[in-house]
């Protein structure tokens, strides 16, 4: 229990540093990813540092799938900067071979967090997301230290040695065997970081029957090991994710295969670049670290140059299935590794929700020259179904939200949660109101043989025509990043027009009835759909408001 204990306190510092440092520097981290993967040698130096400063591949590359699903990458863009971030991982394996067995870190830990408390209980957004670093940071060598205590209370050694007894330590069966385990173990604790730190243990302890071969082909089981993340996360997103987590897993798995064919070979290599190019022969963890180093260097070298291939693969692996109108595009639960980057998902699913009520907008505006009653109806049942998509995304993004809330936010991303919620709430409305405006159409055509005259529709498409500007104007407004000042006084002109126009009308209307140009009745309904059209509008102002941090109507 003390051994798992360890190896929990090590992932859990790992995930509290990692998230610590993508809160502070979340917009940043996508700038650069938006700025520096426009080719693919800077896609690849963008994966490298990236994951050197978050110190986990995982996240880097469940960051670059979900950016991908969200639209803000493209599959060329993401397979460059996956293979940075298998770069970029062996940082790690740097950090624990310099420090993390000779110098007691954990030592250092108590005075640390010291230094971290202060910081964490900081109103600050940025301070309080540097003290979270800090703890995970103590929390990791902490727990590696432990897990190292641990180990040999257990007498781990021994215990390895034994099961090495019965294993021909220099069969090539044995390697892929530790190829396999390697990526097992890194598959159940969902980070390569911690499989390296055990390696990287186990191989400062000398154990006999277990040298750098075997260690080497557990480090390179890791990488194989650490697509399942990615894999997973994608499991829910849209078919461009997937490919980009299978061209992760295409990658790994090639690059492994290959160094197998050729491992031996490989090893000596490693082995004489240490000895006698950099004389360091006495250090064995700088041997394994620059083994997982080389290993993955040689990967990205290979096939940087194919990078248009693997994308071709994969499309014809998983060919793009023909999108429906319906649920959630942008937003798959559990694919982003920490709740501020997800926020990055529901605005854009909110984006599409504006989209989709203009939509429906649009199909209520064309009912009005349809005669027959079979093609009226079809319109009708499309746009009772674009009102049952806008219910179930209120209450799949609002759930989403809910989710996103409950993880360790900034304040001004909690802020952000609360203007969504508004922002879904009113568009479920403006759904609403269209089909408000549709049900009425029907009912004028059951109760009311009279088509509307033509001033009416002249006036009607007038009204509709602002409408369609406001939804517009709303969606532009959607579209736009957070953290934009957000102009939103053509919004205002619009409504004021509405407004304006629905009285003018209101008051025509009852003259016009009095001089008998049309019934009552026919005037109730144009009124009716007039005032619907004002509401539409309302909601929409709402919509705008939230979005540029304002009052609600």
């Amino acid at each position: 229990m003390s051994l798992l204990g360890s190896l929990g306190l090590f992932l859990y510092g790992m995930k509290i540093m990692s998230e610590g440092l993508e809160k502070f520097a979340g917009d940043r981290l996508r700038a650069v990813l938006a700025a520096m993967t426009k080719n693919r040698v800077m896609g690849v130096l963008t994966g490298v540092l990236v994951t050197a400063l978050i110190q986990s591949s995982s996240a880097t590359t469940v960051m670059v799938v979900s950016f991908v699903n969200a639209g803000l990458m493209n599959l060329a863009q993401a397979i460059g900067v996956i293979m940075g971030a298998n770069i970029g991982t062996t940082v790690t394996a740097w950090v624990i071979s310099a420090i993390g067995f000779k110098v007691n870190i954990a030592a250092f830990a108590l005075p640390l967090l010291a230094i971290g408390i202060p910081l964490i209980f900081s109103s600050n957004g940025k301070r309080k997301s540097i003290g979270e670093f800090v703890f995970g940071f103590c929390f990791l060598f902490m727990g590696l230290s432990f897990l190292q205590n641990s180990a040999n209370d257990l007498n781990i050694g021994t215990i390895v040695a034994n099961m090495l007894a019965h294993v021909a330590g220099d069969s090539y069966l044995t390697i892929i065997l530790f190829v396999l385990v390697g990526a097992l173990v890194t598959m159940l604790v969902q980070a390569s970081a911690a499989t390296m730190a055990i390696t990287l243990m186990l191989f400062d302890m000398h154990i006999p029957g277990f040298g750098f071969e075997l260690a080497a082909a557990l480090a390179m089981g890791q990488n194989i090991g650490t697509t399942i993340t990615a894999f997973m996360a994608s499991m829910t997103a849209n078919t461009q994710a997937r490919r980009a987590a299978l061209a992760h897993m295409f990658f790994n798995v090639f690059g492994v295969v290959l160094v197998l064919i050729l491992f031996y070979p490989f090893c000596e290599f490693i082995t004489w670049i240490v000895n006698d190019f950099f004389h360091a022969g006495g250090n064995d963890l700088f041997r394994l670290s620059a083994f997982h180093t080389a290993f993955n260097i040689f990967n990205t070298l290979l096939l940087i140059g194919f990078v248009k291939q693997i994308e071709r693969f994969v499309c014809w692996v998983l060919p793009q299935k023909e999108q429906e109108e319906v649920g959630l595009k942008f937003i798959s639960a559990g694919i982003l590794s920490t709740a501020e980057l997800s926020l990055l998902e529901a605005r854009k699913e909110i984006a599409l929700f504006g989209e989709r009520c203009q939509k429906a907008f649009e199909i209520v505006c064309g009912m009005h020259g349809i005669e027959k009653e079979e093609p009226f109806m079809k319109e009708l049942k499309r746009v009772e179904k674009y009102e049952g998509i806008t219910d179930n995304m209120e209450q799949e993004i609002a759930r989403y939200l809910q989710e996103v809330a409950e993880g360790h936010l900034s304040p001004d991303a909690k802020k952000q949660v609360n203007r969504m919620l508004r922002e879904v709430d009113d568009l479920e409305s403006i759904g609403d109101s269209c089909y408000n405006l549709a049900r009425v159409l029907a009912r004028k055509r059951q109760y009311c043989k009279e088509s509307f005259t033509d001033e009416q529709m002249v006036q009607i498409k007038h009204m509709e025509d602002l409408v369609r500007m406001a939804l517009e104007q709303m969606n532009h407004t959607l579209s736009q990043p957070e953290g934009l000042g957000h102009d939103i006084s053509q919004s205002y002109q619009i409504e004021n027009q509405i407004n304006q126009l629905r009285n003018d009308l209101r008051n025509g209307n009852l003259l016009n009835i009095e001089n008998h140009e049309y019934d009552y009745q026919l005037g109730a309904f144009y009124i009716d759909y007039v005032s619907s059209c004002e509401k539409l509008a309302d909601y929409v102002v709402n919509v705008v408001q939230a979005k540029a941090r304002l009052g609600r109507i």
